[in-house]
Formats: structure tokens, C-alpha cells, sequence
């Protein structure tokens, strides 16, 4: 009985391998993460911020920057325009349509967290790059210059970088969160190209004489950007509220006919106790993608992981 149940297991095994030959990791990594619900909300999330954002010229019902309930808005009696037909979030203290302003906010909010990140991506890959591939003295100067951008906290050297400008726009704001992140894809990438270096077909490229740019493109970098694009996925979420809390604090677009959350979130600090609701809606869409791009981060993170796989 026990060989019986001993066989069957080893058959049942033999098959689940034999059903797995030849699958690619990107396309295992894929169907362990259709069974993921967390990858599956927050891929919904992520999916919905998207649409949004792309059609929000489409479904605003108003100009952003027109203030169409004005003559609702009153500063002797601290009111503000409450919910009405057409109007479904009411209006700011300035009359304008809020829900209007939070649609073509998103707008805003993804092209400063999308360059950013892209932006700090590039010159991470260009350090870490620089550091894994060469070692030696080179090594040692990019990881010390990232040392110390790393030992500063991430928003006050992002406020450093942002207040270092006369005028303060939106390129700055994309500017500042990038540098911020840099030091991060850098390091990362050059733990995993000094990872490569020690790997078997590396010595074996280099065996056969092969050429060090080609050994270091074709075999060492294909290899170790996996994890810096799982990263980049967690530093979305970051970016977006390092760039909200920037706009927040001023150092954003000063002109607020184009909306941003963060500046939303900011020109609404001095009436939230009164009227919380318009700190309230930029503050839980903010909250809300952050928490979809980091479950997808967590996701990604597992799935292409083997020690992280459940």
C-alpha cells in the first residue's frame, strides 16, 4: 500500500514537470501571477488609474480652471459649493468642479511619476552599469557618490533638489523625485551585475575569448534586469507621493489651472478642518494608485523570485 501511494506521487510529480518543460520564466512568472489576487487587485487598480488618466480631457464634465460656482463660494461663512447635479464632488474654495480638477489630476500625476521613474531609471542603469561591469576604482567611486545621496532621506533630498531651482515647475518636480532615485536602481544593478560576473556562462564567454562589451551586454545585463524592473514597479509608487508631497509643499507648478493631487492636497490645508473633503479625495486617490502599483511591485517581486515563490 505504502510502495502503491509512493509510486503514484512520484507519477503524479514526473507529470508536473514534464507539463512545465520548456515554459520560460516570464511566462511561468505569469500564470503564477493570474492566480495571485493581490496582483489581480492591484493590477485593476493600476488598469483603472491608466484609463483615467488618458481619457480624463473626455469625461471631465468641466474646465478644470473655470470657476463655474463662484457665486456659491462664500468667505464670510466659509462655505464652499456642496455636491449638485452636474456637479458631483461640488466645488473648491474657489468654485471650480473638483470632481473635474481630480480627473485631469490624474493626468498630471502619472506623467510626473512615469518620467521620474523612467528618468531615474536611466541613470541608475548607467551607474550600475559603470560599477558591475568594470569594478576596481570605478566601482568604488559610483558606490561612493551613491553612499552619500542614499544617506540623506529620499523627500528631504528631493526638497533639497527642488528648492536648488528659481522657478519651480512641473520639470523640476520630475527632475528632483528622479535624482532621488538614481543611487537606488544604481546600487541595485550592481549587486546583480557583480552577481553575473561570478556565473558560469560568464566564464565561459570569457573562456572562449569572447569580447567584454559582448560578454557584458549579451550575457551579464539581460540577466541581471529583472529585479531592476520589479523595482522600478516599487518606485512608481514612491514616486507618486514624493511628487505629491513636493507639490504639497510648493515646490511644484505654480500656476494651479492645471491640476496635480499633491497641489490639490496642499491648497486644501487651510480650510481641511472646515471642509475636509477636498484634502480628502486627492489624498485617497494618491493612497489608493500608490497601494496598486506597490501590490503589483510585491507581486512581480514573488513571482520572479524562486525564493519568494509560494
Amino acid at each position: 500500500m505504502l510502495k502503491t501511494q509512493r509510486k503514484e506521487r512520484i507519477d503524479a510529480l514526473a507529470e508536473t514537470a514534464a507539463s512545465d518543460a520548456g515554459v520560460s520564466l516570464a511566462a511561468s512568472a505569469w500564470r503564477r501571477l493570474k492566480r495571485n489576487p493581490v496582483f489581480v487587485v492591484g493590477a485593476v487598480i493600476i488598469a483603472a488609474f491608466v484609463l483615467l488618466a488618458l481619457l480624463a480631457p473626455v469625461l471631465a464634465p468641466h474646465d478644470p480652471a473655470q470657476r463655474l460656482l463662484e457665486q456659491q463660494v462664500s468667505r464670510a461663512d466659509n462655505t464652499i459649493p456642496p455636491p449638485q447635479e452636474g456637479f458631483p464632488f461640488g466645488g473648491d474654495q474657489y468654485g471650480r468642479d473638483l470632481f473635474s480638477r481630480l480627473l485631469l489630476g490624474s493626468q498630471q500625476t502619472l506623467l510626473v511619476a512615469v518620467l521620474a521613474t523612467v528618468i531615474g531609471l536611466g541613470g541608475g542603469l548607467v551607474l550600475g552599469l559603470l560599477a558591475g561591469a568594470f569594478g576596481g576604482w570605478v566601482d568604488a567611486v559610483v558606490m561612493r557618490i551613491a553612499d552619500v545621496m542614499l544617506s540623506v532621506p529620499s523627500l528631504l533630498l528631493a526638497v533639497s533638489i527642488g528648492a536648488l531651482f528659481a522657478q519651480q515647475t512641473q520639470f523640476t518636480v520630475i527632475l528632483a523625485v528622479a535624482i532621488v532615485q538614481v543611487p537606488i536602481f544604481g546600487r541595485l544593478l550592481r549587486g546583480t551585475m557583480l552577481a553575473q560576473r561570478a556565473s558560469d556562462h560568464v566564464l565561459a564567454a570569457r573562456a572562449l575569448g569572447v569580447k567584454e562589451s559582448a560578454i557584458v551586454f549579451r550575457h551579464m545585463l539581460p540577466n541581471a534586469l529583472g529585479p531592476v524592473i520589479v523595482q522600478a514597479t516599487l518606485v512608481l509608487a514612491v514616486a507618486i507621493i514624493d511628487a505629491a508631497a513636493l507639490s504639497f509643499l510648493g515646490l511644484g507648478a505654480a500656476d494651479d489651472s492645471v491640476p496635480e493631487w499633491g497641489q490639490m492636497l496642499g491648497g486644501a490645508q487651510n480650510i481641511i478642518d472646515s471642509h475636509p473633503q477636498l484634502a480628502f479625495w486627492p489624498a485617497g486617490c494618491i493612497i489608493l494608485v500608490a497601494l496598486g502599483f506597490t501590490l503589483v511591485g510585491e507581486s512581480l517581486r514573488d513571482a520572479l523570485d524562486p525564493k519568494r515563490r509560494r
